[in-house]
């Protein structure tokens, strides 16, 4: 088959593309029209009006189970109360009706809502000398020693002057009337938000079991919005469980919504900080919190911390938490990992003017949108720690690792997990004690571990699974009758891999609701010479981002298959570029090459595919690879899962030698002790000589390209960004050098006219952490700040040249 790895022209994909010039978003508002509206809804064939989506009716995936390597005790302990109840479904915690009171009548059911809030349970929240225990603590002495502001020989009145800034801080509380009243406006609100706010009913049940049992529960999710946190505090609190207190690293300037969030248990930045960086700066920030943190957690009190996987921010956080474990300060915490998942993520500022602006609208809109909050099995922190099982390699530099690669100067297979220390940032401040390599390894590991535990009990919403149709295979149009087929395949694939999802119904009604949630970011044209209408993503910024953003979570499901197909293209790709192919001839004593155009009837050898999948493994940001699992076992999955996926076709290749040949070996048979704890059963015998071929079926190349696309964006940014550094020639500032960056991949997107998600500031960021972590990029620490500059040895035009066609093998064009 020559040229299969060219685009599809399709007259469909063409006359889509079309549209995109033609239409705009008046015409597309008129197409779309919600499900409840089936006259008006497009032509769609008759065979497809009535299929359900493939869901056994109320039994779903049970996901969310901690980790049975990490954790097996916590896991068995939970395990009875946890997912085991499917009849419980799911709480709408917005419907609230005079079922969830005491009473009834007509009065009650227009106060329903009120009389549900002053019923739900508010634990005390105490913060009687709370100040003073921080202050006379034996961290917070040795930091005010330290410190130059403290006055030498001074008075203890002297000394907690440098305090001074954070006792709005320490006495954070939780006040039970202001926190219902705060609780009935969020349920208001976010009705007019939001259409429904629901939470497992299943997973309830084991929180319930832990906060009986008095464990100490931190709750942990992935920043996605401003609204996380309050949609987390929201759902405990209608569920009858203690609301934590949430660390919300965020400025505040308005001293009247400060004094209202810290009344709700709101632990926000010091006044004078502009930015989490900026607070840790100072060098009585972290002994505070670490302070503070302990001390809430000895009133029993539960926290909720959100961590960042392209940043960094919130790791410290859990790497506090887990320094008090091993102090001994606090005997264990319960862990609770957090999902929520966004079928429509409005837009949402923290300045009292735009609060106001964007509660008034709410006033002449409608509700858009699902939510599904997913809690994870509890499971115990300090078994964690104390069990090492999930430590099954030794973090490595980036640069250790894939550097020998790039230049073409390896001896032997490096094999390792990448060390991303910028998770865990050190000490800024001056005289800041620096944690040691294990303890920093220790903390990182936590940290990716919890931030995949996270995004794994994710569940996948119906506009997620169509932006990743739309974005990663349809990107030319596609007709609703084949996006309906797509639907169905793409979920039944996602609960294969025992993956939930957000949505239930008929096939035609998912569609249709999911299209008029997206409709601002798509064109939906009706073509005279086909029946159904074409769908077509808008080739703005602002859809691609948006497509990108819920596709997040269906690529994280796909990540092994994601990989390998990455890894079968660089192959093809090299072959590409030798003008060689890599099939061996039976009948060549030599192993004779090929010469020819590239074609799919290639031999790919098991060990170089796990190589190449192996080495893109490295250049993945955080939450896709399972911390303890070793890379080279994912590496390992992620090609025996082409196999499974009918990409990949086992193929045996004859050798010149048969294996059983012993004789022709260098010297005689060796012998090895009974009790050789590394014995095989056999030692004479070489290793199996695996390789494959790519399957010919005429579905394949469209799923291996498919696959291809979900890495396509972070890997065009890592592209990009290194073609950035050709117009670097100083060292600039941090802010300067991310501001130019963003103008460049959004200059660089324009040209080309597409690939707009490849512009985002998260996959931009992480782009920036590779290259530093890869020794391409350098953070030199000046007065004025951070700045960002390229090292010596990428100087030259040609080190640079190699890092991009190292990285170009894997991008799928």
């Amino acid at each position: 088959m020559t040229g299969v790895l060219t685009r599809d022209n399709s007259a469909e994909g063409y006359v889509g593309f079309i549209m995109v010039q033609q239409l705009n978003y008046e015409s597309n508002r008129d197409v779309v029209i919600p499900t409840t509206n089936q006259q008006k809804r497009p032509a769609l064939s008759w065979a497809l009006r009535n299929v359900p989506v493939p869901l056994l009716c109320k039994f779903r995936p049970i996901v969310g189970q901690c980790c049975q390597q990490c954790t097996p005790d916590s896991l068995s302990h939970h395990r009875k109360k946890f997912g085991q109840n499917p009849s419980l479904g799911f709480h709408n915690i917005l419907n609230i009706n005079e079922i969830h009171t005491r009473y009834r009548g007509w009065l009650v059911r227009r106060l329903c809502c009120l009389l549900f809030v002053s019923g739900c349970r508010v634990d005390p929240s105490p913060v009687n000398s709370r100040q003073e225990r921080v202050c006379q603590s034996n961290r917070v002495r040795e930091a005010l020693t330290a410190d130059r502001r403290a006055p030498e020989g001074g008075d203890s009145q002297g000394q907690l002057q440098p305090l001074s800034s954070f006792p709005c801080i320490i006495n954070t509380c939780i006040s039970p009337s202001l926190l219902r009243c705060v609780g009935w406006l969020m349920i208001k609100m976010f009705s007019s938000v939001f259409g429904s706010i629901q939470v497992n009913l299943n997973h309830l049940t084991a929180l319930h079991r832990a906060t009986d049992e008095g464990s100490l529960l931190v709750y942990v999710y992935v920043r996605q919005s401003i609204m996380d946190s309050t949609l987390l505090s929201l759902a405990l609190f209608c569920n009858n469980l203690r609301v934590p207190y949430t660390i919300f690293p965020v400025r505040i300037n308005n001293s009247f919504l400060r004094w209202i969030l810290q009344k709700i248990g709101v632990i926000l930045l010091p006044p004078s900080a502009a930015t989490e960086q900026d607070a840790e700066m100072d060098r009585l920030y972290s002994p505070i919190m670490t302070c503070l943190v302990s001390e809430l957690l000895h009133e029993g009190q539960a926290l909720s911390v959100g961590v960042s996987a392209e940043s960094g921010q919130g790791g410290q956080w859990l790497a506090r938490i887990r320094q008090l474990i091993k102090e001994g300060s606090v005997p264990d915490i319960t862990v609770v990992p957090v999902g929520i998942s966004y079928e429509y993520v409005p837009e949402m500022h923290m300045q009292v003017g735009w609060l106001l602006r964007w509660l008034s609208s709410l006033l002449y809109r409608k509700p858009e949108g699902i939510v599904r909050i997913n809690f994870s099995q509890p499971f115990s922190l300090k078994e964690m720690c104390e069990s090492w099982r999930f430590r099954v390699v030794k973090w490595r530099p980036l640069q250790d690792l894939l550097l020998p690669v790039i230049f073409d100067n390896r001896t032997e297979s490096d094999f390792g997990q990448r060390k991303m220390s910028w998770l865990l940032p050190s000490p800024n401040a001056p005289g800041s004690k620096e944690p040691t390599n294990q303890d920093e390894d220790f903390s990182i590991t936590i940290i990716v571990h919890l931030i995949f535990s996270a995004i794994s009990c994710m569940a996948v919403m119906s506009t997620s699974l169509l932006s990743s149709l739309l974005l990663f295979r349809h990107r030319k149009g596609v007709s609703i009758s084949v996006l309906c087929r797509d639907v169905a395949w793409l979920t039944e694939e996602l609960l294969f891999r025992n993956k939930d999802v957000g949505f239930t119904g008929s096939l035609t009604d998912v569609v249709h609701y999911s299209l008029a949630l997206l409709a601002p970011h798509l064109i939906i044209a009706a073509v005279p010479s086909r029946k159904d209408p074409l769908v077509v993503p808008r080739p703005t910024l602002a859809a691609s981002l948006h497509l990108n953003q819920q596709a997040h979570i269906v690529t994280h499901t796909f990540i092994l298959e994601a990989v390998g197909a990455c890894a079968v293209s660089a192959m093809l790709y090299e072959v590409a570029g030798s003008g060689v192919s890599s099939e061996v001839r039976s009948d060549s004593r030599d192993g004779e090459e090929v010469k020819g155009d590239l074609e799919f009837d290639v031999v790919l050898l098991q060990s170089e595919l796990t190589e190449r999948a192996l080495q893109l493994c490295h250049l993945l940001p955080p939450g896709f690879i399972p911390p303890c699992q070793s890379s080279q076992s994912f590496a390992l999955d992620a090609i025996d899962s082409l196999v499974r996926c009918g990409i990949l076709i086992m193929e045996e290749v004859p050798k010149d030698n048969p294996i059983c040949d012993f004789w022709k070996r260098e010297g005689a048979l060796t012998w090895t002790t009974s009790d050789d704890p590394y014995q095989s059963d056999s030692d004479c015998e070489e290793p199996d000589f695996c390789s494959y071929k790519v399957s010919q079926p005429s579905r394949c190349p469209d799923m291996l390209f498919f696959l291809c696309r979900m890495l396509a964006g972070h890997l065009r940014t890592l592209y990009w960004t290194t073609s950035f550094l050709d117009h670097l020639h100083t060292p600039l500032p941090e802010a300067v050098f991310v501001t130019q960056l963003s103008s460049h991949l959004c200059d660089t997107a324009n040209k080309k006219k597409e690939h707009y998600e490849s512009c985002s500031q998260e996959t931009a960021l992480a782009a920036v952490r590779t290259l530093i972590d890869l020794g391409v990029l350098m953070e030199e620490q000046r007065e004025e700040g951070v700045f960002m500059g390229v090292t010596s040895l990428f100087k030259l035009p040609a080190n640079r040249q190699k890092v991009q066609r190292f990285i170009s093998k894997y991008l799928y064009n």
